[in-house]
């Protein structure tokens, strides 16, 4: 199947097209760009202009093509407008069709763009390696960027996403931590991952890591540096699955680690945990806050939080760490259950931050 690109890929390579067109006074049909996964691929200009009467200004736009499983930004124009100043600040602004954060628990504060930190970063870095040849042309000593995204019709894409529950209003969000969409066959992720666990038993690797994606992935090597790149194995919303596969094929020894959201699941017994197939349950939160000692001022935020990460930081804040440890130990009761399994399962939660601030183990 055909992979496709982020909306963040596509500002990418607008922020790209725009800076170079400003640079040499001329438009090129195309521009390449290195995506957050590493692989260099072009885009296709789909509409470009200068400021006519800002000399500093460029808009480019660039379709978005979501490949052979295309979600409700499939085709969608993605505009981004460059403007250079000459203050050092690099500045992110909503367009028409692109969203604004008003509720806390996500990972861009209120009042912000919904534009996430990923495509930001990468944004950022196409302006950065610029740096020197922007100076040279403006005569600046400290040149900055204000980067504004649009997508004409993105309010009406929106309706079909979750952004108004989440408390991003005016349009769709700017997403990407690879740059590239891939698409999605429940068949085939349950064969990658058996093929990853076959993979790690031929090597004679003994424990694996199981993640619910690359983030959690990356804060759980950083934690078990011990173990080698084949332990660890990304297995998304499959987590009954995985730890049946791994029991059959000879790992004697799982840790699961990733964040409050697929865990607060978890711990409920859901070992489907995609979101279309199951929600947070923030009474079930407020009962385990409750049950550790938590204040009712603390159960009623927990109970209108925006999202489960929003529900870790406020457990956090309130200091009550017995919250996730107790978190945990549901999800190792409720593993417990699953036949065959491995004979020891530990999990690991950590927060956005990489930290580890939950732990439970069961051996056989």
């Amino acid at each position: 199947m055909r992979t496709g690109f982020t909306t963040g890929a596509c500002a990418q390579g607008g922020v790209r097209a725009c800076v170079d067109a400003l640079l040499t006074g001329r438009w090129e049909p195309s521009v390449q760009v290195k995506l957050p996964n590493g692989k260099i691929t072009r885009f296709t200009l789909h509409s470009f202009r200068f400021d006519p009467i800002n000399p500093t200004e460029a808009t480019v736009s660039i379709i978005k093509d979501g490949g052979d499983d295309p979600d409700c930004t499939h085709g969608a124009e993605i505009v981004t407008t460059v403007r250079l100043t000459s203050d050092g600040a690099i500045r992110f602004s909503s367009g028409p069709g692109v969203g604004t954060m008003t509720k806390p628990g996500l990972a861009i504060p209120v009042g912000e763009p919904a534009i996430n930190p990923v495509p930001r970063e990468f944004m950022s870095r196409e302006f950065r390696e610029s740096l020197g040849r922007i100076r040279e042309k403006y005569h600046w000593d400290n040149p900055g960027i204000m980067i504004t995204v649009s997508v004409p019709d993105g309010e009406e894409r929106s309706k079909k996403t979750l952004n108004a529950r989440l408390g991003i209003v005016g349009g769709l969000s700017i997403l990407g931590t690879k740059g590239i969409v891939v698409p999605f066959s429940t068949a085939a992720y349950r064969a990658s991952i058996t093929q990853a666990i076959e993979v790690a038993c031929a090597q004679d690797i003994k424990t694996v890591v199981m993640t619910t994606g690359g983030q959690s992935e990356a804060f759980a090597a950083k934690i078990h540096p011990e173990l080698p790149p084949e332990s660890f194995i990304q297995i998304g919303d499959f987590t009954g699955y995985s730890i049946r596969q791994a029991a059959r094929i000879g790992i004697e020894h799982v840790i699961l680690a990733g964040f409050l959201g697929k865990f607060s699941k978890l711990a409920k017994g859901v070992t489907q945990t995609h979101a279309a197939g199951s929600q947070v349950d923030l009474d079930f939160l407020v009962g385990l806050a409750r049950e550790t000692g938590a204040s009712e001022e603390v159960c009623e935020k927990i109970r209108t939080a925006n999202t489960a990460r929003h529900v870790g930081e406020i457990i956090e804040e309130s200091g009550n760490r017995d919250f996730f440890g107790l978190l945990c130990e549901n999800i190792i009761c409720h593993i417990g259950k699953i036949k065959p399994r491995p004979q020891v399962i530990e999990v690991l939660l950590t927060n956005f931050k990489g930290e580890q601030v939950g732990y439970a183990r069961k051996q056989e």
